[in-house]
Order: C-alpha cells, then structure tokens, then sequence
C-alpha cells in the first residue's frame, strides 16, 4: 500500500478529481485552506500580503494505483506549469 498526497491549487480542484477518477482511486480525504509555500508558485498563505490558499488530497491505496496517479499529476504539472499541484508518495506500513 502507499499513500499519495497531492497539493494544489483550489482551481485545480477539478483536474484533481479527474485524476482521482483516472487511476481508479475512489477513497481519499481533501484538507481545505492549507497554507503554504512551494519553490515556483507565490506563497498561499491567506493574508493581505499573500493571499490564497491550497487544498491537499490524501489517498491511501494499492502500488499500481498509486504509481497511476503519480504518472498523471506528472503530466498536470507538465501542462500547469506553476499553477501549483505537487505529489509526495510514501510506503504505508500498517493500516487499522
């Protein structure tokens, strides 16, 4: 099992799903107004000075899942640019 998580921008929202829908990953949760600070994308951090924030979706699921989804937000972040959409991937050792 390994777990995903994707950081994105709120407008991404759709694009998310869509790539959720794509690798076949029915189960996740969503974190909304995450603040943050990425090394392209201006800081969303909710204030005057930088406002915005992000949403970052978790999913926990099987390897081949899991490498799928990381393949398409590959290609979202190809296509996006800097719009702000990242993946971390990690082993998952013991779920209760």
């Amino acid at each position: 099992m390994k777990a995903v998580l994707i950081t994105h921008n709120v407008a991404l929202e759709p694009d998310v799903n869509e790539a959720l829908n794509e690798a076949g990953v029915e189960c996740y949760t969503r974190f909304t107004n995450v603040l943050g600070r990425g090394k392209i994308s201006e800081p969303h951090l909710s204030t005057d000075v930088w406002p915005g924030v992000n949403w970052a979706t978790l999913t926990v699921t099987d390897d081949k899942k899991a490498a799928s989804l990381m393949n398409i937000v590959r290609r979202l972040r190809e296509k996006l640019g800097s719009e702000g959409i990242k993946a971390f991937m990690w082993e998952i050792e013991d779920i209760t």
